[in-house]
């Protein structure tokens, strides 16, 4: 089965096409090695997936050529201890530690707008 399709498949991304683009941008390998997006997938090859933000290790475990529920999707790989290990910590640090500006919502009001124009034009 194409590494592409089985990333799809697994839930990893929400397209095939974003698959192949994280593929060829080299956030996915493939046994420690960088791979294209038709290369063959077996049970038992290992994974390092960077895909939003987050770090995955994975042993495949199933093919399936369709998109399935996730319950089902989550059959067909399995996540090794540290990789888990590692999000969960990545997760705790963003929620400490949240990206500047994420509580700011919609447009900024006439008064921020100002304040903005007279930071960057300097007065």
């Amino acid at each position: 089965m194409r590494i592409d399709k089985w990333l799809w498949a697994a839930r990893f991304f929400k397209t095939r096409s974003l698959a192949n683009q994280a593929i060829e941008g080299g956030h996915v390998k493939l046994n420690g090695q960088a791979v294209k997006p038709a290369r063959e997938l077996r049970i038992g090859d290992s994974l390092d997936i960077v895909a939003g933000g987050a770090h995955w290790t994975v042993t495949v475990r199933g093919l399936n050529e369709q998109r399935r529920p996730a319950v089902e999707a989550q059959q067909l790989y399995e996540e090794t201890p540290e990789s888990s290990a590692r999000r969960a910590l990545e997760k705790e640090e963003r929620q400490l530690a949240p990206v500047p500006g994420s509580d700011l919502r919609g447009r900024p009001t006439k008064k921020a707008r100002r304040q903005m124009r007279g930071f960057s034009e300097g007065y």
